[in-house]
C-alpha cells in the first residue's frame, strides 16, 4: 500500500518484491509520442493523401524510408527500410518528399502545448518527449487528465494525433505510450507495474534490441518475469554494463529524472550480429543499413552535425572507432554513406570477426535566429 504521497512505494506480490526507490518523491511522468509524425503531417497538409499508404523519403529505385503512414505499415513498410524493398512490399506505395522545416515548425507548436503544463520537458526528437507533471502549472492532480488535455490541444492546433503513456518513471511511461497506438492513452499505475512487467515479452522492453532479445530467449528469458530470476551478477557477466539496467527495469526501477532541454551531443545507431562478420563486403552492406537508421534518427532531431564516426566491436570485445569531419553539415543520406565508406576498408577485418557495428553523427553546430535554416533531404 502507499506509505504517503511523498514517498515511493513498496509492493509485495508473489515471489517478487518491487521496491521503487523509497525516500524519493513519486513522480508523474508522461511520454508523448506523435503518431507516424512525418507521414501524418504530409497527409494533413495534402488531404488527397489521407487513407493512402505513403512513405516519406526515397523513391521506388533508391533511398530510404524516413517515415511510413499506418496504411503503409500494414504492408510491412517501416522507417529506415530501403525504398526499393518498400515499393516491392507495397506496389501502390506513394513516395513523398520530406519537408523537415515543416516538421520542425509543427514540433514547436507541440512544444508550446507542453509548456502550458510544465517546464520539465525532455525532448527525445521532433516527435516525442518526456514531461514531468508531478508539479504542474494548472495545479491538476491527475497526470491522466493532463495527458488527455495535451492530446486534445495537439489535435486542435495541428490536426495530428499523439499517443500518451503515463507512469511513475520514464521507462514505464515510454512503454505505456506504445500500447494503444495510434491516438492511444495508457496508464501503468505503481500498483500494477509488478504484474505488467512480469508478463511483458522481453522484446518489448525499451533498451533491449532485437539481437539481445534473441540471445536472451536462447538463455530461457522470454518475459520480464524470466529476467527477474537472473541475479545482478549473472546479468552483468552476460551483458556487461547493460546488465544493471536490465536488472532494474525488470523490477520497474528507473531513477532517471526528466532533464529539460538536454543538449544532445551525437545521434547514432548500432547493431550486434548473431554471427561475427568476416568479409569486408558484409561490413559495407551492414554499415549502409545502419547509416540509414542513423540518418532517420538524425533527421527527427532537427540537428546539424558534421563529424561522422563508425564503431567496430570485435569478437574478443575489443573496440575501435574511426571518424571524419566534413566541411559541411550532414544534410542527406548519400552524403552520410559516402563518409562511412571513406572510413571502411579491408584493415577493419580481423580474425576474431566483427560482432557489432555502429554509425554516429556528432559535432553539432548551434543555429542562431540569423542563420538560414538548412533543408535536410533524402535520396530521390
Amino acid at each position: 500500500m502507499v506509505k504517503n504521497e511523498s514517498q515511493y512505494i513498496v509492493y509485495r506480490k508473489g515471489y517478487h518484491t518491487l521496491i521503487a526507490l523509497e525516500n524519493h518523491p513519486i513522480r508523474k511522468i508522461i511520454h508523448i509520442d506523435m503518431d507516424a509524425f512525418f507521414a501524418s503531417v504530409e497527409q494533413h497538409d495534402h488531404p488527397e493523401l489521407k487513407g493512402k499508404p505513403i512513405a516519406v523519403g526515397g523513391n521506388k529505385e533508391r533511398g530510404v524510408v524516413a517515415a511510413a503512414s499506418y496504411e503503409a505499415r500494414k504492408y510491412g513498410v517501416k522507417s529506415a527500410m530501403p525504398s526499393a524493398i518498400a515499393a516491392r512490399q507495397c506496389p501502390h506505395l506513394i513516395f513523398v518528399k520530406p519537408r523537415f522545416e515543416r516538421y520542425q515548425e509543427i514540433s514547436l507548436q507541440i512544444r508550446n502545448v507542453f509548456q502550458e503544463y510544465t517546464d520539465l520537458i525532455e525532448p527525445l526528437s521532433l516527435d516525442e518527449a518526456y514531461l514531468d507533471v508531478t508539479e504542474n502549472k494548472p495545479g491538476l492532480t491527475s497526470a491522466t487528465v493532463i495527458a488527455r488535455e495535451i492530446k486534445a490541444k495537439i489535435k486542435e492546433r495541428t490536426g495530428l494525433t499523439a499517443s500518451a503513456g503515463i507512469s511513475y518513471c520514464k521507462f514505464l511511461a515510454k512503454t505505456a505510450s506504445d500500447v494503444n497506438k495510434p491516438d492511444g492513452l495508457f496508464v501503468i499505475l505503481p500498483e500494477e507495474a509488478d504484474e505488467y512487467l512480469r508478463k511483458m515479452p522481453i522484446h518489448r522492453f525499451f533498451g533491449i534490441g532485437k539481437a539481445t532479445a534473441e540471445k536472451m530467449k536462447t538463455a530461457g528469458i522470454f518475459t520480464g518475469g524470466d529476467l527477474r530470476k537472473k541475479s545482478l551478477a549473472d546479468l552483468t557477466l552476460r551483458y556487461g554494463k547493460s546488465g544493471a539496467y536490465y536488472y532494474n527495469i525488470s523490477r520497474g526501477i528507473d531513477q532517471r529524472p526528466v532533464k529539460p532541454d538536454r543538449e544532445r551531443k551525437s545521434v547514432s545507431a548500432e547493431h550486434t550480429f548473431e554471427h561475427n562478420l568476416m568479409r569486408i563486403a558484409e561490413v559495407k552492406a551492414e554499415l549502409d543499413q545502419i547509416a540509414a537508421v542513423t540518418f532517420e534518427r538524425y533527421s527527427k532531431h532537427g540537428t546539424h552535425g558534421r563529424t561522422v564516426t563508425i564503431k567496430v566491436k570485435y569478437g574478443d570485445f575489443k573496440q575501435i572507432t574511426r571518424s571524419i569531419s566534413l566541411e559541411e553539415n550532414v544534410t542527406d543520406l548519400e552524403q552520410l554513406s559516402r563518409a562511412v565508406h571513406q572510413l571502411t576498408d579491408q584493415s577493419l577485418i580481423r580474425e576474431e570477426g566483427i560482432r557489432l557495428l555502429g554509425v554516429g553523427i556528432s559535432n553539432f553546430q548551434k543555429m542562431t535566429e540569423e542563420d538560414s535554416p538548412i533543408q535536410l533531404t533524402l535520396n530521390f
